[in-house]
C-alpha cells in the first residue's frame, strides 16, 4: 500500500510509520521540514506547511490512503494566541489537505484523520460511545470543526475514518511521559478528586486502529481510540504507582493544575468516559485491553 502521512514525526506517527514500513509498505510523509523528517524516518518526506496552502498533489495523486495526524499539541498552557494556533491547525490545516486530495489524479481511496475524545465535552460518569453528540467547550468545537474539513473527503469520493483518541500510553512522549518524574519520586497521586475518567489506550492499539482503518473498506465514520474499559484517575494513578514500584497517594489539588496549564487544565480535571463500541464492533482485537499489563508493558 502507498501511503502519505501528515505529522508523521509525532508520537502517533513515529510509530505508525514503522509500522506500516515493517509489514512492507511505501511511505510518504508531508512536513514542515521533511530534511528533518527524513533523516528521522527514513522515508521520502515532501515539504508542507499546513497552514499555507493547499498539500502538494504530487504526495497524493496515485497514493492508496491518506493518513492526517498533524496539529498543534494541546499539552500546552492555553492563552488566545495558543487557542488559535490549535483551532488553525486542525481547521484550516485539514480543509489545505483535502483541498491538496480534490486536485489530485488519480485520488486516494481512504483518509484516516486524527480527532480526540475531547470531541464529546464533559460527561461525568456517564459512558460515551461514538454515537453521543458534541460537547460545546473549546476542545469540543475545535473537534467538531476537524472532523468537518475532513469529512468534505467524502464528497470526492473517499473513504473517511477518524479516530478520536484518548490518552496514549508510551513512555516516550505524550501524557505518560509527562507523569512520569513525579511519580517517579514518590509524590505522583490523583488529580482533583481523581473521580474523571482517562480513556486510555497503548500505543501498540492505537497503531493498530489506524492500520486497521486504512485496511477494513468497512470501516467508516468515527472511532474512539481508546481502550474497552477507561478507568477514573484515582485507579490510573494506583496503577501506575504500582508499575513504577512507588506510592502513588500524594493528591494534586484541581487549583493546582489550573494555576499549571491555565484553561488547558479543563482536559485534565474533567475527563471521559469514552467507550470503543464501534471499534469492537468492526472487529479490532486489542493488543492490551487491561491497564496494569499496559503500562508494564509501555514502561519496558
Amino acid at each position: 500500500m502507498n501511503v502519505t502521512i501528515t505529522g508523521a514525526t509525532g508520537l502517533i506517527g513515529t510509530k505508525l510509520v514503522q509500522a506500516l514500513k515493517d509489514r512492507g509498505d511505501n511511505v510518504t510523509v508531508l512536513s514542515r521540514s521533511p530534511e528533518k523528517a527524513t533523516q528521522a524516518l527514513g522515508v521520502e518526506a515532501v515539504a508542507w506547511d499546513p497552514n499555507d496552502g493547499a498539500a502538494p498533489t504530487g504526495a497524493l495523486s496515485g497514493r492508496d490512503a491518506v493518513i492526517h495526524l498533524a496539529g498543534e499539541p494541546v499539552a500546552q498552557r492555553w492563552n488566545d494566541k495558543v487557542k488559535h494556533s490549535i483551532m488553525e491547525s486542525r481547521e484550516t490545516g485539514t480543509r489545505n489537505l483535502v483541498a491538496g486530495i480534490a486536485a489530485s489524479d488519480p485520488k486516494p481511496a481512504v483518509l484516516v484523520s486524527s480527532s480526540a475524545v475531547g470531541y464529546y465535552g464533559k460527561h461525568g460518569d456517564e459512558q460515551v460511545p461514538e454515537s453521543s453528540p458534541p460537547g460545546d467547550d473549546f476542545l469540543a468545537t475545535v473537534c467538531v470543526a476537524w472532523e468537518r474539513e475532513a469529512d468534505a473527503a467524502e464528497k470526492l469520493g473517499l473513504r473517511v475514518v477518524k479516530i478520536r483518541t484518548g490518552v496514549v500510553l508510551d513512555a516516550g512522549g505524550g501524557a505518560l511521559k509527562a507523569m512520569l518524574p513525579p511519580f517517579k519520586m514518590g509524590v505522583g497521586g490523583p488529580v482533583a478528586g481523581g473521580k474523571q475518567y482517562m480513556p486510555w489506550i497503548h500505543v501498540d492499539d492505537i497503531v493498530g486502529l489506524y492500520l486497521k482503518a486504512l485496511d477494513d473498506t468497512s470501516w467508516s465514520g468515527a472511532y474512539n481510540g481508546s481502550a474497552p474499559e477507561p478507568v477514573t484517575n484515582k485507579a490510573f494513578s494506583k496503577a501506575l504507582g504500582k508499575a513504577l514500584h512507588r506510592p502513588a497517594i500524594s493528591p494534586v489539588p484541581a487549583f493546582a493544575i489550573k494555576l499549571l496549564y491555565g484553561d488547558m487544565a479543563e482536559i485534565v480535571v474533567e475527563g471521559q468516559r469514552a467507550v470503543p463500541e464501534r471499534v469492537l464492533a468492526g472487529g479490532y482485537s486489542y493488543k492490551q485491553r487491561e491497564l496494569q499489563p499496559a503500562l508494564e508493558d509501555a514502561l519496558g
